[in-house]
């Protein structure tokens, strides 16, 4: 157990490790399904204090990881309009769609700017009236919030020049996807404490129900995610499929009722493609008809509707768990952080990123 020393509490580390251990009885395949989560996880060693036998996929639980090819080559198009100043978060605009990076259409002359929330972008539409001001709006439900109150203060403003290319994703109908795949091998989920901390888990409660599996709601810190292991795995062996909150500090069955009343004025649910996965029904958010002047690929008339095309990248199957990256052939020679080949290896919440950081072999000097 040499990575138990470095946790804040190594003792209760070793014996949630040891806990796990002795009642496991038979193999067990389970899933986080956030990418910070999966993070901690390989930082921290926390899948080989893990039993022989007992496995952890990583999820599709990036936001950046999951935005598909043709919403990087929209936001892409976009941004090479003249007119307009196209705003994203840091992480985005390295990734890789058909046509390029958001970073590449900067170097051809694009004015393309990292910002830290869609406020800085709606105050740079207000700072320059004659642009028009486009953010790209991702992540998950945890995201999803901040993007609403921007449209709305946006709306009441009379912020004429500002509107977003909109790609939030939800978890639920992922988790769905995933469980009725054909190759599927989960038994089991750790659900994100963030996501649950805005949506609450009721909505897993009828997955675990259809599916047999036990779904856990864990943190990021390494007792969370070996609590919830415990947890996960205690189901399991008792023959049970519950939802159980052991992160009950933040997170509440009901969720945040507030902001939960914000997205449904402001979103709609429909179908969202995932890079790597497909299209899942009931798993984005696009804009109400009421805010829907504020869709940028409206405004420009970009419709993200291309097919994917075959690449290299097998981020598609390390987000849907059926490989890990260190299986990719490209992984650390043709892909790298400074080279990429897909998402995965670009985030920061990116699974390849985390093996690539942790888990690479080093060579030593003759």
């Amino acid at each position: 157990m040499k990575y138990v020393d470095e946790f804040r509490d190594a003792a209760l580390a070793r014996r949630y490790a040891e806990a796990i251990a002795r009642m496991t009885t038979r193999p067990w395949t389970l899933m986080e399904i956030c990418g910070g989560q999966t993070h901690s996880i390989v930082r921290h060693g926390i899948d080989q204090l893990l039993p022989e036998g007992v496995t952890l996929l990583h999820g599709p639980g990036c936001p950046v990881c999951v935005t598909p090819a043709e919403s990087i080559d929209a936001a892409v198009a976009i941004a090479g309009d003249p007119g307009v100043i196209f705003c994203s978060f840091g992480d985005m605009l390295r990734v890789p769609g058909h046509d390029g990076s958001l970073l590449a259409a900067r170097a051809r002359g694009a004015d393309v700017r990292m910002v830290y929330s869609p406020l800085d972008a709606l105050e740079i539409a207000r700072e320059t009236p004659d642009r028009q001001v486009v953010f790209f709006a991702i992540g998950f439900e945890t995201t999803a919030p901040a993007t609403a109150m921007t449209v709305v203060q946006a709306a009441r403003d009379g912020v004429a020049n500002f509107s977003l290319l909109v790609s939030h994703v939800l978890v639920p109908p992922a988790i769905e996807a995933l469980l009725s795949a054909p190759d599927n091998r989960v038994q089991g989920f750790l659900a994100a404490g963030h996501v649950c901390t805005i949506m609450g888990y009721w909505q897993y409660e009828p997955i675990a129900d259809r599916f047999g599996v036990p779904i856990v709601v864990t943190g990021f810190e390494p007792i969370d995610l070996l609590q919830g292991l415990y947890q996960c795995i205690r189901q399991l062996e008792d023959g049970r499929a519950e939802v159980e909150n052991p992160y009950s500090r933040l997170v509440r069955r009901e969720g945040n009722r507030t902001a939960q009343d914000l997205l449904r004025r402001v979103f709609v649910v429909q179908t969202q493609r995932w890079r790597g996965i497909g299209d899942i029904a009931e798993s984005g958010f696009g804009l109400a008809p009421e805010f829907a002047h504020f869709d940028a690929g409206r405004r420009f008339g970009y419709a993200t509707v291309a097919p994917e095309r075959p690449s290299e990248c097998l981020s598609g199957e390390v987000l849907r768990g059926l490989r890990k990256p260190v299986e990719c052939p490209a992984f650390g020679t043709r892909c790298t952080p400074e080279r990429p080949l897909g998402a995965t290896m670009v985030s920061s919440e990116g699974a390849c990123a985390a093996y690539y950081r942790y888990r690479r072999p080093v060579a030593v000097p003759a």
